[in-house]
């Protein structure tokens, strides 16, 4: 870490305000009855450019941004309909409060803010500093996540915060931490095209990250080979040369074996290992014993698919792995992906044109958001929440004694595990819809059900919504300015489009009100986002994820940034490990062994089948968006049960029948739809439907030991044919939104 002034409030004056400011009239053209805004879609982590047209003050298009270089005027389905939540009937215009007996009503924002600080002060004083919480957001910009960290551990001074990327993307984030020291992925994706043979695994591209699909026909269009590992054979999967459909938690039978192939067959870079690496010996000793027929038996496939992906990647010159939540999901995610990492660093093609590694973030800001201090382990820069440097440092730009700075509190299952029993009393959360999203979804609604006190920031009335006491108006991405880190890690911006309805506040005027309300003002006396951005720069200096060089006018005039950018004459780095420096000390990889073991529930006789969960095209994360978007609904209107023809008839289950699936923690009822796409020992639900429509009311909350994210993809299930339930329209159209 690079040596910092001892007197931070010196540097903190010196870089704090904005060197430059956004010029008369906005970044947009000056119109005001009809303008297109250059800004980025408010979904995945690709972050695709886009042009929304404005009327008026209300986003009613958009077109094409093809000069953006990532996406070049392309959208998926989601980016092309995102305008319609814009001006949707049920966007929240003012802060609601819980009626005893009527539902919600509507109260002003001295009333409700009043209510929300009062509770929090009881709370507090009745029971502790860490018995109220927060739940933030990876769809927030870096602004508003480092925000959210500095309110939580100076105003609300609790240990308890954490964030949704904790269902995410941590278990790639830990094992990039242990094997590269740098929590990031490590190329540009213009890398993807010049590869000649792509590994992806456990990655539904073409439905959760279509865009990238792009740079993948790219390169196959100038002779890539393409390896993909699903247990279901997705869209990207059905144009590979080899697919691989393992079983859900067999992953590591996969990398090790393929890693055990091309160390008998000499394909493997002995000199760059030497040069660049340390523990690759023990991870060659663990892997002996990975034969493809051993291997082949963990994950579920013949062992000559093993020894084929090893003929395709091990003697190729360049190569691309990318990968998601699908070997991230599981109670061994962390070692699933040191698994995969070791079959980059043996190959020796990193850090260069065509050779590389990436994690495809899937939340908007999924990887700027855990930088800034929005996870209950780290504070801004990266840094980690228990060493006493980095929170003197942290503690100086904030102005606050170190000693005040809350140590390490719950991760996300456990706070709410925390609320079920009773040590957790009040909440607020922001960009997070635990009552969908988390597992076990009839244990997480009873936890909410026994808060004293739930206020909720949103723009819709999501189903967690319903559990708050005071529900807060917020902003909308377009309605707001600021910057997001896409999955590259390019940091970039996006312009205020439109201002927020009237009696709707921005988000973080909301978190600043509250900090004032607390007795914080002067900690939180921001005129706006690009004040927060200054300090967010002071914060990550010298830190891992360093933008102290980066502006937002910099980032502009260069179509973003990629950390660490140390300086304000600094390019940025959009390609990692080149040369062979990596982040540990030693600037060396670390190779660690990774051995296979079952996953938390495994079938068995009475619940016989594997259920794993994922994405469709049409909807994003909880569906709280994309649910109320009519066309998006058409596309996907309800959740299905994807089963194989050889498993549908031995259950006697025809296509479109209603099917029951059951695990021991719930059930849904759904339409069956079979298709040969799939391992006959394995079902498939997305996860984007609330209520009985809920795949995570049957997900399980076990959690790997090293990131804490949940076991999405592999629980037992038993599935039967069913009749339609009596409420299946209603049910429908409640969890639309009620609009069409």
């Amino acid at each position: 870490m690079a040596k910092l002034p001892t007197d931070i409030s010196d540097l903190v004056k010196q870089f704090g305000p904005s060197l430059h400011r956004v010029p008369p009239g906005g970044w947009a053209d000056t119109r005001e009855d009809d303008k297109l805004v250059k800004t980025h879609c408010c979904f995945c982590g690709q972050q695709c450019g886009i042009q929304l047209r404005v009327q008026n003050n209300k986003v009613v298009g958009f077109e094409p941004w093809e000069d953006w270089p990532f996406n070049r005027g392309k959208l998926c389905p989601k980016g092309i309909k995102r305008y319609m939540q814009d001006e949707h009937p049920d966007r929240l215009k003012s802060p609601l409060a819980r009626v005893e007996g009527k539902g919600f009503e509507p109260i002003g924002w001295d009333a409700a803010l009043d209510r929300v600080v009062s509770e929090i002060k009881r709370i507090q004083e009745r029971y502790g500093k860490d018995s109220f919480a927060f739940l933030t957001g990876a769809s927030l910009t870096n602004e508003k996540a480092y925000l959210m960290g500095k309110f939580a551990r100076v105003a609300l001074q609790t240990a308890n915060i954490d964030y949704n990327g904790r269902l995410c993307m941590v278990s790639s984030a830990t094992a990039s931490k242990k094997v590269f020291g740098i929590d990031r992925s490590g190329n540009p994706w213009s890398d993807i095209v010049a590869a000649d043979v792509i590994l992806v695994a456990g990655a539904n591209i073409s439905e959760c990250a279509p865009i990238t699909t792009d740079y993948i026909w790219r390169a196959r269009d100038r002779g890539a080979k393409l390896i993909v590992t699903d247990p279901r054979m997705t869209p990207i999967a059905r144009n590979a040369d080899l697919y691989i459909p393992v079983r859900p938690g067999g992953d590591i039978g996969v990398f090790n074996g393929m890693l055990h192939v091309m160390i008998k067959r000499g394909w493997i870079d002995r000199e760059y290992i030497a040069q660049h690496t340390t523990g690759f010996e023990e991870v060659a000793r663990a892997v002996e014993k990975y034969t493809p027929e051993f291997a082949a038996k963990i994950a579920g496939v013949p062992s000559e698919m093993i020894i084929r992906a090893a003929e395709l990647f091990g003697p190729a010159k360049t190569s691309f792995v990318l990968h998601a939540k699908g070997i991230e999901h599981h109670s061994k995610g962390v070692e699933n992906c040191i698994a995969v990492m070791s079959l980059v660093l043996a190959s020796g093609r990193l850090g260069r044109e065509g050779c590389g590694y990436a994690m495809i973030t899937g939340q908007g800001n999924g990887q700027g958001a855990r930088e800034q201090g929005g996870k209950c382990d780290q504070l801004p820069g990266n840094r980690d929440i228990s060493n006493p440097e980095h929170r003197k440092y942290i503690a100086g730009v904030w102005g606050v004694p170190e000693e005040s700075l809350p140590q390490k509190g719950l991760s996300a299952i456990p706070l709410v595990e925390a609320i079920h029993e009773g040590r957790i009393k009040g909440l607020i959360s922001i960009c997070f819809n635990p009552v969908v999203s988390l597992p076990d979804a009839n244990f997480t609604r009873e936890a909410f059900d026994k808060l004293e006190f739930y206020t909720n920031i949103d723009f819709f009335l999501s189903e967690t919504s319903r559990y708050a006491d005071i529900v807060l108006a917020g902003s909308l991405m377009e309605e707001d300015e600021g910057t997001t880190t896409n999955t590259e890690g390019r940091v970039i911006r996006h312009r205020k489009v439109v201002s927020p309805p009237e009696g709707a506040w921005e988000d973080w005027k909301i978190i600043c009100e509250i900090a004032r309300r607390l007795g914080h003002g002067d900690k939180f006396n921001y005129s706006g986002p690009r004040e927060i951005f200054d300090e967010l720069r002071v914060a990550s200096k010298g830190g891992v994820s360093d933008y102290f060089g980066m502006t937002w006018d910099k980032i502009e005039k260069n179509n973003g940034i990629c950390w660490p950018c140390p300086t304000l004459d600094h390019p940025g780095t959009p390609r990692l490990y080149e040369g062979g420096k990596f982040g540990h000390p030693d600037g060396k990889a670390h190779f660690i062994p990774v051995e296979w073991r079952p996953s938390a529930e495994m079938p068995d006789a009475e619940y016989p089948i594997i259920l794993t969960t994922g994405r469709v095209v049409a909807h994003f994360l909880s569906g709280t968006q994309t649910r109320r978007i009519g066309a998006l609904m058409d596309q996907a209107p309800e959740p299905f049960c994807e089963l194989h023809p050889v498993l549908a008839e031995k259950l006697g289950i025809i296509d479109d029948d209603y099917v029951k699936v059951e695990s021991r923690r719930g059930s849904v009822v759904v339409h069956a739809r079979v298709v040969k796409t799939i391992r006959p020992d394995t079902v498939f639900i997305p996860y984007h439907w609330p209520l009985d429509r809920s795949a995570n009311n049957l997900t399980i909350r076990a959690l790997d030991p090293q990131s804490l994210i949940p076991e999405y993809k592999v629980c037992a299930v038993r599935v039967f044919k069913t009749d339609a339930p009596d409420d299946a329209i209603a049910s429908l159209e409640v969890q639309a939104g009620g609009i069409r």
